[in-house]
């Protein structure tokens, strides 16, 4: 931990410079300057219920929303979107901030040390933030590198959007979340402690997790896309792991996902009380019974099945035999799964799995879900209201409202009518400061 800090406080001396030259932070628009003004010609504040106001002014200090005025007032700071569109800034679910798929990725994970992972992340926060993104969960990170960058951000130290982390996965031996496919030695050193087999081994890990630093619990419950073993997509952990695990998360007051494509691991994993899913390939009628009954999330991560069946059916696949099989089988089928959760019923929050697919490009998801069956209005709904639902900070984020943070983003164009206008956002608000404004 400590070359961690050392390093991230080597670079942060370097990176200020280059930030304030790119304009994150335009001078005087910052949470302690005083009273802004944003005149908003169509804003989209609480995405829940849908309405458009018109002709308002957002009145902010401290970094977060005062008042919501109508008409174009206030003087000094004022801030004219009069002719764009706002909304909340943006959620994404399951980010992963610290890694990015490519061809040396095999061989990144024996080069890259955890420093240098974290410096990574740096960059790949900024990419989010300001593509409209201000609250991200990070689900799978080495723990040191990912809690030091949440830990970076929440100072103020490096740009980046508010981070809910979850640390490493907690995954069986040999399964989805371990290291596999490398010499024996290499895979002792690789495999992480929150790897575990067994109900009390499997309860150790999930408080050791805790204790590092998680704010929520990952688990994989069924095999992987990406992990390199022909260990297929069903269930890895049993009934009682599962059910040692949920209730150790809960017992210490953390939320469970899990990453899970086969049916018989997504419904094993919601008949032990788990709060969401990850990517639910497979999901059957019992699954949507399953999470209709325990009001439990799925987040689709509808780009990353995209992506799969890209690369492993293009002419410069670089994926293993074992992952490129399984991205052609799982990637194509997703949309269709997100169709029928959604005329199930079932409540859906936005996320990307970015890294598997390119940070910054998070916002092509919306048109993937619409495409699933979602309205331009329910997409927006789960990256804001359901995201922010879903992970447990509806009072922090997904609303444009009196007392919240100041989160906004702006666009040109209607997202309601046509959600692609998202993928371009010109203004960006976090905290009441200015990371973003395409205006000038």
């Amino acid at each position: 931990m400590r070359s961690i800090l050392m390093a991230l406080g080597l670079f942060l001396l370097s990176a200020v410079p280059s930030f304030a030259q790119q304009g994150a932070v335009p001078t005087g628009l910052s949470p302690d300057g005083g009273t802004t003004f944003l005149q908003v010609g169509r804003l989209l504040a609480d995405p829940g219920t849908g309405r458009i106001l018109t002709d308002k002014t957002v009145v902010i200090a401290g970094g977060r929303v005062v008042e919501i005025r109508d008409g174009f007032v206030g003087e000094g700071r004022v801030i004219d979107l009069r002719d764009a569109f706002v909304l909340p800034g943006l959620i994404d679910s399951h980010v992963h901030l610290t890694s990015q798929q490519s061809p040396t990725g095999r061989l990144d994970a024996v080069t890259l040390s955890t420093s240098d992972r974290a410096m990574i992340g740096v960059r790949h926060a900024r990419l989010t933030l300001m593509a409209g993104f201000t609250t991200v969960a990070d689900l799978g990170g080495a723990n040191e590198a990912v809690f030091a960058l949440r830990d970076a951000i929440r100072r103020g130290d490096v740009v980046g959007p508010r981070i809910i982390a979850s640390g490493s996965s907690v995954s069986v031996h040999g399964g989805h979340g371990d290291a596999n496919g490398y010499r024996d030695e290499v895979l002792h050193v690789l495999s992480s402690p929150s790897i575990c087999s067994g109900v009390d081994d499997c309860m150790r890990a999930v408080r050791e997790q805790v204790r590092a630093g998680a704010d929520v619990i990952k688990i994989t419950a069924t095999g992987g896309v990406l992990s390199n073993t022909a260990a297929g997509l069903g269930q890895q952990f049993t009934e009682d792991e599962l059910a040692a695990i949920v209730e150790a998360a809960h017992r210490m007051g953390r939320r469970v996902t899990a990453h899970a494509h086969g049916a018989d691991g997504i419904n094993a994993f919601l008949r032990a009380g788990g709060d969401s899913i990850e990517h639910g390939t497979y999901l059957d009628d019992e699954s949507i019974r399953l999470m209709r009954q325990g009001g439990a999330w799925l987040v689709p991560t509808l780009m990353a099945g995209d992506y799969v069946a890209r690369v492993a059916s293009g002419p410069d696949n670089f994926f293993t035999p074992a992952q490129t099989e399984k991205a052609l089988q799982a990637g194509p089928l997703m949309l269709d799964m997100a169709g029928r959760a959604h005329r199930g019923g079932v409540r859906i929050a936005f996320g990307t799995d970015s890294g598997v697919s390119a940070h910054g490009d998070n916002a092509q998801e919306f048109a993937l879900l619409v495409r699933a069956g979602l309205t331009p209005l329910e997409a927006i709904q789960t990256a804001t209201v359901n995201a922010a639902e879903h992970l447990g900070i509806a009072d922090q984020a997904g609303r444009i409202a009196p007392g919240m943070p100041a989160d906004l983003i702006a666009v040109r164009g209607d997202p309601l009518t046509d959600v692609t206008v998202l993928e371009h956002v010109t203004f960006v608000m976090k905290g009441g400061v200015v990371y973003r404004d395409d205006r000038r």
